[in-house]
């Protein structure tokens, strides 16, 4: 069951609503926070391919199990959450130049209320245990993207937004610089926390969607939000085989932006490549993993 090995630390002083004080940060690691003190200052970019092969076969299975919206989103998301269980290093995220972890991973994704030009868009944001399977990512997010689309009324992102759209341009300015400056200090309201699609473990976005290639897209120096990742479209390649026969294999790229200061590129490397292993065996998501790491103190 969702929750079953994670543990929960006592807030100290210090610690944010949304995150916990590393306090054993290397000092050469703590000189780099005010050395680069925007997130864009920070950005590292890269990209990579899944081969689909066990992917269309496992979202197949959920299909015929009666998940006949799973897809590409599910997975993606539950095999990073599974990453941040092992590599919980990712999960890190700076504000006010200190470095805070997570004990919980938090998804963010923007979507449209309907497939048109023209339709509004709307944040949601999805909090999971560190242990959550596929069928828990699954049924959360398909619960709360039904609610949204089906839905007539606003989210309660929708409505804080409209409130701010009412505020006077120079009132909002200094409006977003109070906010600023109460989360450089974790002073934010959790209230606003909550809602922000500005803090949160990861943003997700498909291009697939749309039917075009990911993109790198930025990450936002308002906010926490450490790592943004994107995928796009299937695509198709013919590729010759060890017999020398000519196949057609189903790919697809993503590509990921990071917040360079929470964790070094070694440990980045270490997590891309277990997460791509929980993608081409999906099927280990479907179970807790045995143990749930936690990161430094």
């Amino acid at each position: 069951m969702e929750g079953q090995h994670d543990t929960k630390r006592k807030k100290r002083f210090g610690d944010r609503p949304d995150g916990r004080k590393l306090r054993t940060v290397a000092p050469m690691a703590r000189v780099i926070y005010f050395i680069m003190k925007k997130r864009s200052d920070a950005q590292n970019y890269f990209a990579d391919t899944i081969e689909l092969d066990a992917v269309d076969e496992y979202i197949r299975k959920k299909h015929a199990e009666g998940m006949k919206t799973f897809g590409l989103m599910h997975l993606f998301v539950a095999a990073y959450i599974r990453t941040v269980s092992q590599r919980p290093g990712i999960n890190r995220f700076v504000s006010g130049q200190t470095l805070y972890s997570r004990d919980y991973a938090e998804v963010v994704m923007t979507i449209k209320r309907e497939m048109r030009l023209d339709a509004p868009d709307t944040c949601i944001k999805l909090r999971f245990d560190r242990n959550a399977t596929a069928n828990d990512v699954y049924e959360k997010f398909n619960q709360l993207i039904t609610e949204y689309r089906s839905n007539p009324g606003e989210s309660d992102f929708d409505k804080v937004a409209k409130i701010l759209n009412y505020i006077p341009r120079l009132l909002l300015r200094f409006l977003v610089g109070v906010l600023n400056f109460l989360d450089y200090f974790g002073l934010m309201p959790k209230a606003l926390l909550e809602v922000s699609p500005f803090h949160g473990s990861f943003i997700i976005t498909s291009m697939g969607s749309l039917g075009i290639q990911p993109i790198y897209h930025h990450l936002y120096d308002f906010g926490n939000l450490p790592i943004f990742l994107s995928y796009g479209a299937k695509r198709y390649a013919y590729e010759t085989d060890a017999e020398g026969k000519v196949r057609r294999r189903a790919y697809v790229d993503f590509k990921v932006v990071t917040d360079e200061r929470i964790c070094d590129g070694y440990y980045f490397a270490s997590a891309v490549k277990l997460m791509k292993q929980y993608l081409k065996n999906p099927s280990r998501l479907d179970e807790p993993p045995a143990e749930v790491l936690e990161d430094i103190d």
